[in-house]
């Protein structure tokens, strides 16, 4: 839902009834991920995709259905190739779909707003909600913000709620979208019926487990681009493009200018290290280092190789990657945290031009992200898209 928060903040504040289909689990080769959503309004009006188009038209219908009905539904979609026709993924993935609908007077719809309002202005917040479990429960919600109380409830136990708030902030504060299977079942009497009516012990009162989705709406991630040359221009425009705010830093005023970085969130007169120093990054930030510099490089990369960030690429030729290596080992970096080093910079793509190289560059981030090898598909045995293990509380 929250996929989509700045065209449904827009509905909510036009008073709109909709409903939203969410992507809440993936097995298998599928175009999208959990958290993706096609929304439709009371006229018709549709926004948002959950497959690439295989299964739009049928999700479309069930949107319009759960308007009629409000009742929240779980629907699977998987490959089908008996007829051309058939509602299926040809890619050959099962993807499973929430519907909830968001009318006027319903109990969550106050819920919902809030949280689409939020994401919409930037500010990071989570939206949990209950997509398999007991009937009475599918839907149920909990909205988190970074800061302050949540609101809501998933309508279970006093324990799923704290549980649910607990792995909620979590996977916030890591700006992730998973889904989550509390390891606390719903209390029960003996007998009735459904996986784990009994505990693994045979004791009652332990039942079925609840899967949750956790959607995250964070701040874009960061890419700090240090040295402000033709190629940091490039791969700030590539940067945006892939949604990161990005910073371009250099110690030299006469070329870190904001008319030279045009696509860039902002640009900083700054040595390196320093500006490195005095920022707050998270998980999902990405240092690329263009200077090929000693000067530059070396105390920049001891830090930034020590912190906790998605990736660190540095830009020079072999001979100059061998020499920083042994200028970083000599500053106390060990070979666990020199193997985090992407150096020199980028894939493979025979890059000559600035754009070329950014798009190389921008290509190794990608593949780090979402662990992919950089090799052609055609003629790989690798899988397409890939699955993400859920987290269990």
């Amino acid at each position: 839902m929250l996929d989509l928060a700045a065209e449904l903040h827009r509905w909510c504040q036009e008073e709109r009834d909709f409903a939203v289909a969410t992507v809440v689990a993936v097995s298998g080769s599928a175009p999208r991920r959990p958290g993706a959503a096609l929304a439709v309004d009371a006229d018709g009006e549709a926004v948002g995709s959950v497959s690439g188009g295989c299964v739009e038209g049928a999700v479309y219908d069930l949107c319009r259905e759960a308007m009629e009905t409000g009742r929240t539904v779980l629907e699977r979609f998987g490959y089908s190739d008996d007829d051309a026709f058939a509602v299926g993924l040809t890619c050959g993935g099962v993807i499973d779909v929430l519907v909830t609908p968001v009318r006027a007077g319903s109990p969550r719809r106050a819920l919902y707003a809030e949280a689409l309002a939020a994401a919409a202005q930037g500010r990071a917040v989570a939206l949990t909600r209950v997509v398999e479990g007991p009937r009475e429960l599918l839907g149920g919600a909990l909205y988190v913000p970074a800061e302050g109380d949540g609101a809501g409830s998933l309508g279970g136990p006093d324990g799923l709620d704290a549980g649910a708030l607990a792995e909620t902030r979590a996977l916030l504060e890591a700006g992730r979208t998973a889904t989550v299977e509390t390891g606390a079942g719903l209390g029960g009497p003996p007998g009735a019926g459904g996986r784990g009516a009994a505990g693994d012990d045979g004791e009652p009162g332990c039942g079925p487990p609840v899967t949750l989705l956790v959607e995250s709406s964070a701040p874009p991630p960061r890419m700090l681009v240090f040295g402000a040359i033709d190629f940091a221009s490039a791969l700030a425009s590539t940067g945006s493009f892939l949604g990161y705010r990005v910073t371009v830093c250099d110690a030299r005023p006469v070329f870190a200018t904001p008319a030279r970085f045009p696509d860039a969130d902002e640009v900083v007169v700054e040595w390196p290290h320093r500006y490195l120093d005095s920022q707050q990054l998270d998980a999902r930030t990405v240092v690329c280092v263009l200077t090929h510099d000693a000067k530059f490089d070396v105390p920049l990369l001891e830090r930034a190789l020590r912190l906790p960030i998605a990736y660190v690429g540095a830009m020079g030729s072999r001979r100059t990657h061998l020499a920083r290596l042994a200028q970083l080992r000599d500053a106390g970096l060990g070979e666990t945290e020199l193997a985090r080093l992407h150096s020199p910079i980028g894939l493979d793509l025979g890059a000559r031009t600035p754009e070329e190289t950014a798009l190389s560059i921008a290509a190794e981030i990608v593949a780090v992200r979402h662990g992919g090898t950089g090799v052609p598909l055609t003629g790989a045995h690798t899988p397409i898209h890939r699955d993400t293990a859920p987290a269990v509380v």
